[in-house]
């Protein structure tokens, strides 16, 4: 599955960029609730590098667990800001519990690319 999904993971990764610079913006100039405010611009915060660091991951390496970390990290980010961005545009509280799912899921990203640094000279190349 991951094999297949090659065009997936740009078109994620430009879409979390689509969506935190229109957050970031509307932030910016039409969110006048602190709180909602705070909460888009850490949506962005946690969003918009993950997008750099999917697009630098498929530059790196061809790998079945690369890509598997990097559509980790692009779901992961659009999972946790999309609960913060939702908070701010007036969600019920309880969408919050989803937040550390997304944060979760960045963190074993991470960990994966990680394992990849020390282990990718042992790894067979892939076609």
């Amino acid at each position: 599955m991951i094999q297949k999904s090659r065009p997936l993971l740009p078109a994620l990764a430009a879409f979390n960029a689509l969506l935190s610079l229109t957050f970031g913006t509307f932030a910016a100039h039409g969110i006048k609730d602190p709180q909602a405010r705070e909460w888009i611009m850490t949506g962005v915060l946690f969003q918009l590098p993950h997008v750099a660091a999917v697009f630098a991951l498929l530059a790196w390496k061809n790998s079945a667990l690369l890509r598997s970390c990097a559509l980790g990290m692009g779901l992961g980010s659009l999972i946790f800001a999309g609960n913060l961005y939702a908070l701010a545009l007036g969600a019920p509280r309880w969408i919050a519990a989803f937040a550390p799912i997304g944060g979760t899921l960045m963190m074993f990203s991470w960990l994966g690319v990680v394992a990849l640094a020390f282990i990718s000279d042992r790894l067979p190349p892939e076609r």
